[in-house]
C-alpha cells in the first residue's frame, strides 16, 4: 500500500509542475510577462515559479527522510524555468513511495520565514508545504493572467473544460 503522504504529495507536485510548465511555455514571445509582479514588493512571476518548484522538493524530500537536493540555477527566463521544472520532476520521480511509510509521524524541523518549526510529517505537508507550494503556483498564475496571458482555470488545474475564450 502506498503511503497516504506520498499520494498526497509527489503526484500532486508532479501534476502542478506540469501545469506551471505549460503556462511558462505559453510565454514564448511574451517573456517579459515573467518579470512582472502583482505588487512592487512581491516576487516576479518567474520567481514565483522557481519558488513553487523549490517547495516541491523542500517538502517531498524531508517526508521521504532525505536531504533536499540543491537545484541548479538555470536562469529565470522561459527556458531556464523549464529546465528547473524538469530537474525537479526528475528528483521527485526518483523518490520511492516506500520511503514515505512513516512520514506522517516523522518530525521535520524547518524554517518558515524567520520561524523555526518542528512539525510531524502530516502537519508539515498539510499545514505548511502544500499551502506554500500552491500559494506560489497561484501567484505565478495570477501575475501571468494579469499580464494578459490567455490562461484560465483549466490551464491551472488541467481538469476543467470550458469553451474557447471562456475565462473567469
Amino acid at each position: 500500500m502506498t503511503s497516504p503522504l506520498y499520494s498526497a504529495s509527489v503526484p500532486v507536485f508532479l501534476h502542478y509542475l506540469d501545469r506551471m510548465d505549460g503556462m511558462v511555455r505559453q510565454t514564448a514571445g511574451r517573456e517579459h510577462f515573467l518579470q512582472a509582479r502583482i505588487a512592487p514588493d512581491m516576487f516576479t512571476a518567474a520567481q514565483q515559479v522557481a519558488t513553487a518548484t523549490g517547495f516541491a522538493l523542500r517538502v517531498a524530500f524531508p517526508l521521504a527522510g532525505r536531504e533536499v537536493p540543491k537545484l541548479a540555477d538555470h536562469g529565470m527566463d522561459r527556458i531556464g524555468l523549464g529546465r528547473l521544472m524538469v530537474e525537479a520532476r526528475q528528483g521527485l520521480q526518483g523518490l520511492d513511495p516506500t520511503e514515505f511509510a512513516e512520514a506522517h509521524t516523522r518530525l521535520i524541523r524547518h524554517r518558515a520565514g524567520f520561524a523555526e518549526l518542528d512539525q510531524t510529517g502530516a502537519d508539515f505537508l498539510h499545514l505548511f508545504g502544500m499551502p506554500n507550494f500552491l500559494f506560489h503556483a497561484s501567484m505565478a498564475f495570477a501575475v501571468l493572467r494579469q499580464q494578459g496571458l490567455p490562461i484560465g482555470k483549466a490551464d491551472f488545474d488541467g481538469l476543467h473544460d470550458y469553451p474557447p475564450g471562456f475565462r473567469f
